[in-house]
């Protein structure tokens, strides 16, 4: 049973100190890159151009099998800063943040303050923005971010002021005004690196190291937060010029998994509120190649500061004695399964990069071991010397870093919400990922379930959720050994102690659950099941049956219902 969070807090600040070593207390260098899948020369992709990510890992360990806790930036930094999953904090969305979940939680960059570690950020570390904001009680001096650099192209500067004037002059709140003064998904400029707000966050970076190596007896804790290759894609001409569009295939699965649930995949909003994108339908296929073009120049800009800040450290001396880790927040649909963004439990947007790089253990090697992103708040204690607090959900994973074979855990959890209060709950084993929809609380046969084998399908073709029932129970039996999943703050009693708030009906989702043979339709037989009021029910079984034929189809239960 999961130890009382706030009843820990006073025991992990107050835990003993580690005992003095040589080296002293290794320094930690965190960078975190928003959207960055591990499409990396590191990770095997031969087109992308990631020559300082690539160093980096002939440096350290990569993880192959690396996955993050929700493919959404909030929860997943949540997870990384506090060690505890979505599920636990009862928080997967934007807006609200950590402690009004666990007031007293001990972020491992506060705990690493406690002990004498000078703490310090830059650029995204948490989520800020959508009503969320930083925090400060995590850092030694004020959280620096950069000023400007979004867009730098003056027809694009001005029209998303315009966009923000207009959204202030109608009253629309702060949190929602970022889907409102959006411009194109994409900018090419031909200017300086600083120019953007990655290469100004790699100039501040530069800054903190060499006045670091002035400070020899003060270790440091440093959260460098590269902001892209998040959207919208823009970076300086010489990246999009390492590429040509042309050269990019095209996705080779273009629809949901057969047999998924209707609200699985996402609907790529986020993308969709960029001016040069349709509001509805798939994207052409220029486009499609546009947007990977973006991706791959974005990522390589990055890259690119990433190089500025390794040089940094080597300059002054401080990477014999520093831990790096280097840690995407989520992974990203490049147009697979017809998808875009992230938003969902497929393995392109849970799967991410993490590579480690620490004093004493193995260098350049590859690592199949099982990692998720509340594994590393544990293994940084570890590598530095540190007792690792109670309480967290996470493992540390250092063995892997003497021995990549040694084992680490048999498997990883991650989630992804949908409306009507459902929770998709995902187990990945080394071969299969499973995936229980069901509203926290409720019984689990009622959940509607996903299952994909990696070895026989690793494009995620088909649910087998319906065909390996062995395999189902296996997995099920795993999450089983977890606590059931909190429901968001302000719809349920989680740790916020808010009440319970009705939740949106999903009608797709409660379609998905009344058609217990998976063909598409409703019996009456199955239309009329659990029905909180049996008198009327098969009243609307008749007026929902659009078509006359007997059954009610996705469409007529979706649109009558509403």
């Amino acid at each position: 049973m999961r130890p009382c969070i706030p009843c820990l807090i006073g025991a992990i600040l107050c835990a003993p100190l580690a005992a003095s070593a040589a080296p002293a207390k290794p320094n930690v260098l965190l960078v975190c890159v928003d959207d960055l899948k591990p499409l990396l020369g590191c990770y095997g992709d031969a087109m992308v151009k990631s020559p300082n990510i690539d160093r980096l890992a002939a440096r350290g360990v990569t993880f192959e099998h690396a996955y993050c806790n929700q493919a959404v930036c909030a929860p997943s930094r949540n997870a990384l800063m506090t060690g505890l999953r979505p599920q636990a904090l009862g928080i997967y969305d934007l807006g609200t943040n950590f402690r009004k979940s666990v007031p007293g939680a001990v972020t491992v960059a506060q705990y690493f303050r406690a002990r004498g570690y000078r703490t310090e950020a830059m650029g995204k570390i948490m989520h800020v923005g959508h009503g969320n904001h930083e925090d400060e009680a995590s850092w030694t001096v004020p959280h620096w971010k950069p000023g400007g650099g979004g867009y730098v192209l003056p027809e694009n500067v001005e029209d998303t002021k315009k966009r923000a004037a207009k959204a202030r002059a109608d009253g629309v709140p702060e949190s929602k005004r970022s889907s409102l003064v959006k411009g194109p998904s994409t900018e090419c400029a031909d200017v300086a690196d600083n120019a953007y707000a990655d290469g100004m966050i790699a100039d501040e970076a530069i800054k903190r190291l060499r006045a670091a190596k002035d400070k020899p007896g003060e270790p440091f804790f440093m959260g460098v937060g590269f902001l892209k290759p998040h959207l919208p894609f823009c970076a300086p001409k010489k990246y999009w010029d390492l590429y040509r569009a042309e050269a990019f295939p095209l996705p080779a699965l273009k629809e949901p998994p057969k047999g998924a649930p209707g609200f699985a995949p996402t609907t790529w909003g986020e993308l969709r509120a960029y001016t040069d994108i349709p509001p509805t339908g798939p994207l052409d296929d220029a486009m499609t190649r546009h947007l990977i073009h973006g991706y791959h120049a974005a990522v390589s800009f990055m890259d690119a500061q990433l190089g500025r800040v390794l040089d940094a450290l080597d300059e002054t001396g401080l990477a014999k004695s520093t831990i790096i880790v280097l840690w995407g927040d989520h992974g990203w649909h490049l147009g697979d399964h017809g998808m875009w963004c992230k938003h969902t439990n497929y393995e392109q947007a849970a799967r991410i990069p993490i590579l480690v790089v620490a004093p004493g253990m193995k260098v350049g090697v590859k690592t199949p071991a099982l990692i998720e992103t509340v594994d590393i708040y544990p293994t940084l204690c570890e590598l530095a010397g540190l007792p690792a607090p109670s309480g967290l959900d996470g493992a540390s994973f250092a063995a892997a870093l003497r021995d990549p074979s040694a084992p680490t855990k048999d498997h990883v959890l991650h989630a992804y919400p949908r409306g009507g209060g459902l929770i998709g709950r995902a187990v990945r084993t080394a071969r299969h990922r499973l995936v229980e929809w069901k509203v926290p609380g409720d019984a689990a046969d009622t959940a509607v379930l996903e299952l994909y084998d990696y070895e026989a399908d690793p494009l995620e073709s088909k649910n087998l959720a319906a065909e390996q029932g062995e395999i189902v129970a296996q997995l099920r039996a795993m999450l089983a050994k977890h606590p059931e999943a909190k429901p968001q703050i302000g719809e349920g009693k989680g740790r916020s102690g808010a009440a319970p708030a009705k939740p949106k009906q999903d009608r797709e989702a409660m379609f998905t659950k009344r058609d217990k043979d998976k063909d598409g339709k409703l019996t009456r037989e199955e239309f009329l099941a659990n029905q909180p009021d049996p008198d009327e029910a098969p009243k609307r079984f008749i007026q929902f049956d659009k078509d006359k034929d007997g059954f009610v189809n996705e469409q007529e239960f979706v649109r009558s219902g509403r």
